[in-house]
């Protein structure tokens, strides 16, 4: 994302897990806010943590005072192991949040974020830490509820939970996330003339993060 951006490996249930941590934006003696963990879009179809999308995710975090972490699902990059529909990848992402935010006495305020795909991994990764420690903030971006069984949102997370899609998104129907949200009463915000990758519309999104990120809950 840029010259500091910090490039790690990890090491995860199918071998070796490909991060890249950046630095969060801080005035001189300042402690990060926390750390957030922001997973990509779909490893058959192109998707890395170098997605634009998820570098946009990252700046907006980077620039509300917490560390970026990103990190390559099974069988991207440098990251070792095959697809596995979900199910590994939930397995890499808990893997990543272990070692990067680790939980007990004196831990870091942890974010979750995701894209397409990976806002289905994330939702789950919610579900499952959400009874064991606070998620601070949560951003699930283009969240792919067409293709998977997203996880929905505990409901003490929905006033920590930003939900965004593209009001034209021809890869996940925005009817298909309000199927998803309608039970939970979840709101979404949509991108007018939004697609899925938010073409042209990438700062509006950074935005839209970082307001979530800045407000009180």
């Amino acid at each position: 994302m840029n010259s500091q951006t910090e490039r790690l490996l990890l090491q995860g249930a199918a071998g070796a897990i490909e991060v890249a941590r950046d630095a969060a934006s801080l005035p001189d003696g300042a402690a990060p806010r926390g750390v957030a963990v922001i997973a990509h879009p779909h490893p058959l179809f192109g998707g890395t943590m170098d997605n634009k999308v998820v570098q946009t995710l990252a700046r907006a975090f980077v620039q509300c005072g917490w560390t970026a972490v990103r990190f390559n699902f099974r069988g991207v990059g440098a990251t070792e192991g095959t697809h596995d529909e979900g199910r590994g990848e939930l397995q890499d992402l808990l893997s990543v949040i272990k070692q990067v935010a680790p939980a007990g006495e004196g831990a870091q305020p942890l974010a979750l974020a995701g894209f397409s795909f990976g806002a289905f991994v994330t939702s789950h990764a919610l579900a499952t830490l959400w009874p064991q420690r606070t998620i601070d903030r949560a951003v699930l971006v283009g969240t792919a509820a067409s293709r998977f069984t997203v996880a929905p949102v505990p409901p003490d997370a929905h006033l920590r939970t930003l939900v965004v899609h593209g009001e034209h998104d021809d890869t996940v129907a925005l009817s298909a996330v309000m199927d998803w949200a309608r039970p939970q009463i979840l709101p979404v915000t949509v991108v007018p003339g939004g697609g899925h990758f938010f073409h042209g519309q990438l700062p509006l999104l950074k935005n839209l993060v970082v307001r979530h990120l800045q407000s009180a809950v």
